[in-house]
């Protein structure tokens, strides 16, 4: 009853601040309250937070089996979403510019059905984290990593009850594209001697950031050409993508750029495997040791 009290109470303060729900969702499985999105939230930063803790003394989980079937998993359920949505938007006759949520016939439905799979996938994602805290790969949770995570199950469960079609379809579709790629990638790189055969995870996180940029494009589109589509919406999208932009691009910097410039300046050095421009064959044997440890973790 307590639960029950507390549902009511936060769904009559959200309807008054965000206005009436799209009625084609009622009913849909965690989407009536919005109570445990806000406790799997919770739940998750508190596995942040101690999980590493109950981890220091422990030794690390390999988690590569299941690591493969995870991630091909989310590939695949990602090339779905990808496939259904690009279908759904080409059905109803999507406008790029500004398309509100009630103009596309079936296609509209379709769109919705797909978008709850979407929502749905970012509560899956938390799994990420999760693998990296039992690997003892602590140094790949950053300020981004919880950031991204965290805050999007909360959006999209806002988003699927209030703009679950429409104008909402673009950085899903973009996003999902995009997890195709990147958990191919991490599926492959569990298997040890797949490891040394990629080579686009660089590439990942460009078209993470590309794809922020098309998003902002697109969402400022219908703040110019405007439709039915809630003008709030389309500027909080807008302000989200731009944090995400500024996080990940200190990410790249910090992984790519600087990691270079570093490793330019040990060959400069003689620190590496070159010194006074002969080659090193015990440091080039030395490293090469080093990595293929590091590739049996």
């Amino acid at each position: 009853r307590t639960m029950e009290s507390l549902d009511k109470t936060i769904n009559s303060y959200l309807d008054v601040w965000l206005g009436p729900r799209d009625p084609r969702v009622k009913g849909w499985l965690l989407l009536d309250n919005y109570t445990p999105t806000f406790i799997f939230s919770v739940f998750y930063l508190l596995i942040v937070w101690l999980g590493p803790k109950y981890m220091q003394n422990k030794q690390p989980f390999s988690c590569r089996g299941i690591l493969v079937v995870y991630n091909l998993g989310l590939t695949l359920l990602s090339l779905y979403m990808f496939y259904e949505l690009l279908t759904g938007v080409w059905e109803g006759g999507y406008n790029f510019f500004c398309q509100d949520t009630h103009s596309g016939g079936e296609a509209d439905m379709k769109i919705v059905r797909v978008l709850w799979w979407y929502y749905l996938s970012k509560l899956i994602e938390f799994m990420d984290t999760f693998f990296f805290i039992l690997r003892k790969n602590s140094y790949q949770i950053t300020v981004l990593h919880v950031y991204h995570h965290a805050t999007m199950l909360n959006i999209w469960w806002f988003v699927m009850n209030w703009v679950p079609c429409g104008h909402s379809y673009f950085g899903a579709t973009l996003n999902s594209f995009i997890h195709v790629l990147m958990y191919s990638y991490y599926g492959l790189s569990a298997i040890p001697a797949m490891r040394p055969y990629l080579w686009w995870k660089k590439y990942i996180t460009q078209g993470q950031l590309t794809q922020f940029v098309l998003t902002i494009f697109q969402t400022s589109c219908g703040v110019v050409w405007p439709c039915a589509f809630p003008m709030g919406w389309l500027y909080f999208q807008i302000s989200y993508m731009i944090s995400l932009i500024i996080l990940f691009t200190n990410f790249y910097i910090q992984t790519y750029k600087k990691k270079a410039s570093s490793k330019r300046k040990e060959y400069q050095n003689g620190s590496t495997a070159t010194v006074n421009g002969y080659t090193n064959s015990f440091s080039s044997l030395e490293n090469n040791v080093k990595q293929r440890k590091q590739r049996m973790d």
